[in-house]
């Protein structure tokens, strides 16, 4: 080849390379000048920030979703395209990008649930969708109600509203909340080493009218639930605002009344502040008057600063006192020495109280990030008599036992939210620490006689008890995969001082665990969600079990997993299946003659859950709940006392013009009282039912439980016991039998409520 043509070569080679980076220059700047990034905000009409908003790009399907501050980020868009956000309960909003450049503000309207309008999108958490559909279509309207909102939970009164309840979810009896962890805005409910058993949680000061939503999960998946959420976890959202003010009263059957009043305090652009209170009363279905009473009073500030942010503050009072007929043995009723509803020790009963202050201020770093920090304080106290054994192991005073204990709780938690692009896939990242602190005085076990004579002091002491945690939690989207990987640490210190030891000598002891978690979300498209999820939880044992080496385990591991799919096979039908296992380390077991909980061994269980959301037309609501549990102790395969094996709830909602109404059921199948099968725990089927109608300003409205007036047991344990009989003479051996509380029997309520 000649020189000059090896100069020609590279002479055509350089204007080839240079037309070629010219064009891919030219590329580049038109793309970045035509897709680029959308910003924006998505408010209610409150101008409140909503969050989990679903934001698509209907011409190349790129989604994203609102963070906690409403935010969103939604990359190649350019000017002209098309948008659509989705959130359930508002109105579906769709809208030409005018100017991709200028930030976004979208503002909501809310509008009555439409099945057919929500899809199932890789940011929506399926157990949670059915609890805005609920929510939306029926509003909680009892404390029981509460946690009955909960796809697959039961609870049990056994102190006609004074006790926490018995909470049945996932083939455990959760006692009063061992395995389910229970917040409110995220002020913890459950009480560690408490006086009655680990893992108390009485909801009863919250006011279900306050109630905005309800967030839960089962299974220990999640890096941001610690203590007790081996079963699950339930998280109560209170109201940021109020639309109007109102005041309600009800009455009815048995002497119950309640009335309810919710007052705007502020109602600025920036700013809100309502006060929510609550007093309620009743004498119960008992032949011994149950004398029962309640006073709430909540206030809730919440203001949207000037730099993005948000600060919330919540201060609450709860007090009550009640009477109660304990837990009756079957062979008194049986035998006509009581009725259903007698009392052979109608001293029990109980007097509690708890204070919360809780304040929560997020502040926005930049579109992409932001800081939640949470402070809380509660002041905590708590006197219950009981008698389950009766004169077992006293034959002449009997054997009622006291509890008490008063207690401080301080806590906070601060969590850094990042939300990035990583290879073109969106990556949004969680990193939070925190602690709780309780101090618990005078934790005191008494055995007393008739509510006003100590005959001995069993135990007294103090407890003081700390947790220090963090964790970090990712969601990481692979276009229709979403990964979600977990992990969290936390350190207990055990600290106790027996007062009833000669000489002062606290002592203590400390634990950590490590609980990772791993979750697949994958969307096959907008109405098919598959899920696969693993992970490891925990529940810690009572200060004076870790103390005394009472157990192999102080923080007891839960091993879970679940396979399961959320499916919208026709417009208004939506469909929610898991297949779950669970693996505990140590199990908890409820002691009748103690009144609290001691360790046990290993256990098992592995079911299935069913969930099904129907709207047979625009007013018309369908849904249902199944559940199918084993549950066995290792390793012998025996069964665990009380452990559900079936549950069913279900039922019809309206919701049409001015008239609401529901027609609700629920159904617990019999369950082994003991280890062998060999004393059965009765199950029942009881339908509610309720009907509102809307006047201008006041709404009328009637309540029916029991509507079908069915002798039912609400709570019951197998438990030995001696009793005094109708002649007077003792038994002359105990018996171990079914002891129970009866259920309600058929009761209504009326009410009206005025809205302003």
């Amino acid at each position: 080849m000649s020189l000059s043509k090896k100069k020609l070569d590279k002479k055509l080679e350089k204007k080839w390379l240079f037309r070629s980076v010219l064009f891919l220059t030219f590329i580049a700047t038109h793309f970045h000048l035509t897709a680029q990034t959308l910003k924006g905000k998505i408010v209610d009409e409150s101008n409140i920030a909503l969050r989990g908003a679903y934001v698509i790009h209907l011409a190349s399907e790129h989604h994203a979703h609102t963070n906690h501050l409403g935010l969103f980020e939604l990359p190649g868009i350019k000017d002209g395209d098309v948008i659509q956000v989705t959130h359930v309960g508002f109105e579906t909003v769709v809208m030409e990008i005018q100017e991709v450049k200028q930030e976004l503000l979208i503002q909501m309207k809310e509008a009555i649930i439409d099945l057919s309008e929500i899809t199932v999108n890789p940011g929506i958490d399926p157990l949670n969708l059915v609890s805005k559909i609920d929510i939306g279509i029926s509003p909680v309207k009892t404390s029981q109600e509460v946690l009955r909102k909960v796809p697959g939970l039961f609870i049990g009164q056994h102190a006609g509203g004074g006790k926490a309840e018995q909470i049945f979810l996932r083939g455990f009896d959760i006692d009063h909340g061992t395995d389910v962890n229970i917040t409110v805005d995220g002020l913890p409910v459950n009480m560690v080493s408490h006086a009655h058993g680990q893992g108390y949680a009485d909801l009863h000061w919250l006011i279900p009218e306050a109630i905005e939503n309800i967030d839960f999960g089962k299974g220990p998946y999640n890096a941001n639930k610690g203590n007790f959420a081996t079963a699950g976890y339930v998280n109560f959202q209170t109201k940021k605002r109020l639309d109007k003010s109102q005041i309600s009263f009800e009455g009815g059957s048995f002497g119950a009344f309640r009335t309810v009043g919710l007052f705007k305090l502020l109602d600025e652009e920036n700013s809100d502040a309502y006060i929510a209170s609550e007093y309620s009363i009743t004498d119960g279905p008992f032949e011994a008057s149950q004398r029962f009473s309640r006073i709430n009073v909540m206030g809730k500030y919440n203001a949207r600063l000037n730099n993005g942010g948000t600060l919330s503050l919540l201060a609450s009072h709860f007090e009550s006192n009640w009477n109660a007929s304990g837990q009756i043995p079957l062979r008194a009723v049986r035998s006509g020495q009581i009725s259903r509803f007698g009392a052979l020790d109608d001293t029990e009963g109980g007097v509690t109280g708890r204070n919360n202050v809780a304040l929560t201020y997020t502040k926005p770093i930049n579109n992409n990030t932001y800081l939640r920090n949470n402070v809380y304080f509660s002041q905590y106290d708590f006197e219950l008599y009981s008698n389950f054994t009766f004169f077992l192991e006293d034959p002449v005073n009997g054997d009622q036992i006291r509890q008490v204990e008063n207690r401080n709780i301080f806590g906070a938690e601060s969590e850094l939210s990042y939300e990035t692009d990583l290879g073109g896939n969106d990556l949004e990242l969680q990193v939070a620490v925190g602690f709780r602190n309780d101090n618990n005085q005078d934790v005191e076990l008494s055995h007393t006689v008739n509510r006003d004579s100590t005959l001995e002091l069993l135990s007294l002491g103090d407890i003081q008890e700390r947790n220090i945690y963090s964790y970090i939690n990712a969601d990481l989207e692979l276009g229709r995969l979403t990964i979600n990987p977990g992990l969290r640490f936390d350190y207990f210190q055990f600290n106790y001082e027996d007062k009833l030891k000669p000489a002062f000598d606290p002592q203590t002891n400390n634990e950590f665990a490590v609980s990772p978690k791993i979750n697949f979300i994958y969307n096959v498209n907008e109405n098919f969600q598959a899920y696969l999820k693993s992970g490891i939880g925990f529940h810690s044992n009572d200060t004076r079990v870790v103390i005394n080496e009472e157990a192999d385990e102080i923080l007891p591991l839960a091993f879970g997993s679940d396979l399961g799919a959320t499916w919208k096979p026709a417009p208004r039908l939506v469909i929610n299946a898991a297949l779950w296992y669970l693996f505990l380390e140590q199990e908890f077991v409820y002691v009748g003659d103690a009144g609290i909980v001691e360790p046990s061994g290993e256990t098992k269980r592995l079911g299935t859950d069913l969930g099904v959301r129907y709207q047979l037309n625009k007013w018309l609501y369908a849904d249902g709940d199944f559940t199918f549990s084993r549950a066995r102790a290792l390793p012998d395969n025996e069964f665990i006392p009380l452990a559900p094996r079936i549950t069913a709830t279900g039922g019809l909602s309206v919701n049409k013009n001015n008239f609401s109404g529901a027609l609700k059921f629920r159904y617990l199948q019999d369950r082994p009282a003991n280890e062998d099968n060999s004393v059965v725990a009765e199950g029942y089927t009881v339908f509610d039912a309720n009907a509102n109608y809307r006047l201008g300003g006041v709404t009328l409205g009637v309540q029916i439980e029991n509507l079908f007036d069915v002798d039912w047991i609400e709570t019951q344990f197998d438990t030995e016991s001696r009793i005094r009989q109708a002649n007077g003479t003792l038994e002359e051996e105990a018996v171990s039998e079914i002891h129970f509380t009866p259920g309600t029997p058929f009761g209504i309520r009326f009410s009206v409520k005025y809205q302003f």
